[in-house]
């Protein structure tokens, strides 16, 4: 247990743990996402279609946070746009509370979805600031483990508090975020480098553009896509599988607690199983587990054949958490890591989009071969992993061997 203790938690700084401890406390309250729907048809009384409209509303100001996080992360610094987003996010989730016209709850969705996603980019890059490259792999894979135990959590509180009253879950909410806030203005000092290279002062220091125009960057993140949009496809179009099936909703339910109770258990243990492996290996091994997973739906018809394909895809989701936040920490120039983190973070959005408008046609029209195709892009990630792997390392030995030998100057 000692050295599990030690090569899983030990020896991370303590900066590291008060972040860890800000995003864990975040995402126990950040449960009014998860019921937002309900909240505006059965509290607000909305009709489903413009209840539809308002939270796509909340994820367009999603997208914009993504771009905007990055952008301040890098700018602005880390620690500001940490303190901006959670405390615009307790004035907006404070106004949906109380907001009562249609236009006033959707502009204040959209203020909540984008101060929501900015944190995102900014937490990751302060991470990566504070933590030594060799320590990285498990300091995000304890990053994917306190996520899914928060959502665990939230998803437990977000159900009972809605029975009770909203109002009571707006408040408990934005009380998680106050804290948060307070975390961070209390112990989380700036993170962002203060120091440059010579090297690096005499190149314009870029912008988005630089991420997006970055070809070895973008490869990896379309790789990325295709892992977020098979893990995509447990949340919309699986319990439309189950339920063609004959089965109740609830196994739905049963399946994602156990899938989410395996990363809690499972999760802590993955850093010594991978530890030895190349990054790109560990992705590509990643996503065949995933692409078998969810290809074994197709054989699934009862709850132990669902749970016996949620057992393999969870299993590639804990392996993928650890390499795939390594890779994007060590792809990215210091002084853009806010920046490069924004563009990964679109692949989500972009899944969520992808992976419902096409797999439910796919569904509707291929059947079980939807989860066929499922586990051939699977395969088709986890080639693409292995190829471009020894490139991607190539690039990365380059830029450590220019840091080593680069002149520190001040910035």
């Amino acid at each position: 247990m000692r050295n599990w203790y030690r090569a899983t938690i030990g020896g991370l700084p303590g900066l590291y743990w008060y972040l860890w401890s800000g995003m864990l406390i975040n995402r126990v309250g950040g449960f009014v996402a998860l019921v937002f729907s309900l909240y505006l048809t059965s509290d607000r009384h909305l009709t489903l279609s413009i209840a539809g409209l308002v939270g796509g509303v909340y994820g367009i100001g999603g997208i914009a946070g993504v771009l905007l996080g990055g952008v301040l992360a890098d700018r602005w610094g880390r620690r500001p746009t940490l303190l901006l987003a959670h405390f615009g996010a307790v004035v907006a989730l404070t106004g949906l509370a109380l907001a009562e016209p249609i236009w006033l709850i959707a502009a204040l969705a959209a203020l909540l979805g984008l101060m929501h996603s900015m944190p995102g980019p900014a937490f990751v890059a302060a991470i990566v600031d504070v933590t030594p490259a060799t320590d990285r792999s498990r300091a995000f894979n304890l990053q994917f483990w306190a996520f899914n135990l928060g959502m665990a959590v939230a998803s437990v509180l977000a159900g009972s508090l809605a029975e009770v009253s909203f109002t009571l879950l707006f408040a408990v909410d934005a009380s998680a975020t106050l804290v948060t806030a307070v975390l961070i203005l209390w112990k989380i000092p700036e993170t962002r480098p203060a120091t440059r290279t010579a090297t690096a002062s005499a190149k314009p220091s870029g912008g988005l553009h630089t991420a997006l125009t970055d070809r070895a960057y973008m490869l990896f993140v379309a790789l990325s896509l295709l892992l977020a949009i098979l893990s995509m496809q447990t949340s919309t179009i699986l319990p439309l599988s189950i339920t063609a099936d004959g089965l109740r909703p609830s196994v739905y339910g049963s399946v994602v607690a156990y899938a989410a109770l395996l990363i809690v258990v499972g999760q802590l243990f993955v850093p010594r199983l991978i530890d030895r492996w190349r990054k790109g290996t560990a992705l590509a091994v990643a996503n065949v587990f995933l692409g078998l997973g969810f290809a074994a739906v197709s054989l699934a018809d009862g709850v132990t054949g669902y749970l016996a394909a949620a057992t393999i895809w969870t299993v590639g989701s804990m392996i993928a958490a650890p390499p795939n936040a390594a890779v994007i920490a060590e792809l990215s120039p210091e002084a853009l890591r806010g920046r490069y983190q924004s563009v990964f973070y679109l692949t989500f959005p972009a899944a969520s989009f992808i992976a419902p408008a096409a797999g439910g046609a796919s569904l509707q029209y291929l059947g079980d071969w939807h989860w066929i195709i499922c586990g051939a892009l699977g395969l088709l990630a986890a080639a693409g992993h292995l190829l471009i792997q020894p490139a991607r390392e190539r690039r990365v030995a380059k830029q450590l061997e220019a840091e080593r030998f680069a002149v520190p100057v001040a910035g």
